[in-house]
């Protein structure tokens, strides 16, 4: 009997979509979308823009109302409250920076966590050292967090809007991910990224896999979504046009005249 460290890449849904669809008034958005990821596996979701892709993460994560149905850890979820989603491991980003800017980096990192860490009032009543302990505890936790996604500590004490932008989308990222995820939906990270930016995304998006995350990537960079998702969708006009590789859908005709051929 294969147990879990021997089973292979792929075997066993952690999140699986089916028939999704979303409507928008007289505007279909989404219809009939089926998709599953695996732990220790990245699957990429691409297409041109307009096409859908967004709205079926905002349908993935109940933030709009959607036809067909959503299973975590075969669990159908469809029903559950976006922000209860989180807590069961179903997390997201967004195309913009998400974070609070008033707020340090590792403060922004122990907010990102606080779920796993937080007292009770009779705690912090009668035994606040045990509260400043698990305060401690909790920084200690994010300060690694942080170092896990290549952010360093000379960045720790400082205001995301002081930090290079690069390392912003990689916060964001983070955040999302907090005391680890099951699965985790990326919109666009890689958005405004070139050169030395765009390689560490990569590692920190690898390295979140070997953790047996089930990742779902929405990307334009082709070359980076290539280079990392193990198998890729591609959504035109709200619709499935193909799946596969990498490879096949390099190959696939439909695919190259509706989005790889385009001009960016």
């Amino acid at each position: 009997m294969a147990t879990t460290d021997d089973k292979p890449r792929g075997a066993g849904a952690v999140l699986r979509v089916e028939g999704l669809s979303v409507q928008y008034g007289a505007l279909v958005a989404l219809h009939d979308v089926s998709w599953s990821v695996a732990e220790d596996e990245i699957l990429g979701i691409i297409g041109p823009n307009g096409a859908g892709k967004s709205s079926c993460f905002a349908a993935v994560t109940n933030a709009v109302r959607h036809g067909g149905n959503v299973f975590l850890d075969g669990g159908n979820v469809s029903s559950v409250k976006t922000f209860d989603l989180a807590g069961l491991g179903l997390r997201r980003t967004f195309q913009q920076n998400s974070f609070f800017g008033e707020l340090t980096i590792l403060q922004n990192a122990v907010a990102s966590i606080f779920r796993d860490f937080s007292t009770d009032l009779a705690t912090s009543l009668f035994a606040p050292w045990r509260e400043i302990a698990t305060s401690r505890h909790a920084e200690r936790e994010a300060a690694q967090l942080l170092d896990f996604f290549g952010i360093p500590a000379s960045y720790h004490h400082r205001l995301p809007g002081d930090i290079p932008y690069g390392v912003q989308r990689l916060l964001s990222v983070a955040l999302a991910y907090g005391t680890g995820a099951k699965a985790l939906l990326l919109d666009e990270p890689a958005a405004g990224l070139s050169g030395a930016d765009m390689k560490k995304l990569a590692e920190v998006l690898i390295n979140l896999r070997k953790r047996r995350l089930a990742l779902v990537v929405i990307e334009h960079h082709m070359d980076l979504i290539m280079s990392i998702a193990d198998r890729i969708v591609m959504i035109d006009q709200g619709a499935m046009l193909a799946s596969g590789t990498p490879a096949e859908i390099q190959r696939h005709e439909g695919v190259r005249e509706a989005y790889l051929g385009r001009d960016e």
